[in-house]
């Protein structure tokens, strides 16, 4: 029996209904008042500074690695506060879906977030009580800011896709990928490397973007999740659909209309799994 069954209301959907889920977590999906009606087209009717959406198209443009690294170096400084202004979610989201999963208390579980950029995970993380915290990127820019936070024990530079992890194998309890799976960033062929270093029953929180210019990269994400979890490699824990992921920087990636795009957060438990501890 997959974990869907295990955890009753933890399957797709799970998070944004809230159901089975802390009051923190279906309050941080629409505010403590949510998004409705007059709120919502008021939130759509607000613009992105030109700056803000020139620097996000730029790092996903059809640059070569190299340069997307350069971009990133040069975007560290003003990361945090544009992705303020998109009311990007993500690093939020992810955090809360793993602490709601993981089994035992967080404090002595050792975490690697990988593509940290300035430490946005580890903020959320250290919130929810997750102490022992590495971190790997390939921007030295972005592991600057991230080391200024004083959340990482241990921060080391890594392209994941184009190099292993700098880790043993089956080393972590968990390990974070936020907003780096996506197109021209990591790609879907590196999940296993993810997966080595994590421990047997150790968890795997990964997102992704569901917006028009990502899709190709989701289904093929999707099928190498898919294909790990019947080669018996993992468990899923849940597959979340978010609509208001962040907001869009057009009007092409917007969905329906609504002036956000949609993303996902996966939760998956490597196997073996070991038995639950009785008393």
């Amino acid at each position: 029996m997959g974990l869907w069954g295990a955890y009753p209301g933890r399957g797709r959907g799970a998070i944004e209904r809230g159901r089975a889920y802390p009051g923190e977590v279906a309050r941080s999906q629409w505010g403590a008042g949510g998004v409705s009606g007059a709120g919502a087209r008021s939130r759509r009717g607000m613009r992105l500074a030109a700056g803000v959406r020139e620097r996000v198209a730029a790092v996903h443009g059809g640059g070569g690695l190299p340069q997307r690294l350069r971009l990133y170096d040069g975007w560290a400084a003003r990361y945090d506060q544009d992705v303020a202004a998109l009311e990007y979610r993500a690093p939020e989201l992810a955090a809360a879906s793993l602490a709601f999963a993981f089994p035992a208390p967080p404090a002595g579980a050792r975490l690697l977030d990988v593509a940290c950029g300035t430490g946005l995970v580890a903020r959320e993380l250290h919130r929810r009580g997750f102490r022992c915290l590495h971190g790997v990127d390939g921007s030295a820019g972005m592991l600057e800011r991230a080391r200024s936070t004083g959340l990482y024990r241990r921060l080391r530079p890594c392209v994941l896709g184009r190099e292993p992890l700098p880790a043993p194998a089956e080393h972590y309890d968990a390990v974070t990928v936020v907003g780096a799976l996506g197109e021209g960033q990591v790609p879907s062929a590196a999940v296993p490397e993810l997966l080595r270093v994590t421990k047997p029953g150790g968890f795997l929180c990964l997102t992704t973007r569901s917006n028009p210019s990502n899709l190709r990269y989701k289904v093929e994400l999707e099928a190498a999740l898919e294909r790990l979890e019947r080669q018996g490699a993992w468990q899923k824990v849940l597959a979340q659909d978010v609509e208001r992921w962040e907001r869009a920087t057009s009007e092409e990636e917007s969905t329906q209309g609504t002036g956000y795009i949609s993303g996902v957060v996966y939760v998956y438990r490597k196997c073996p799994i070991p038995p639950l501890e009785e008393g």
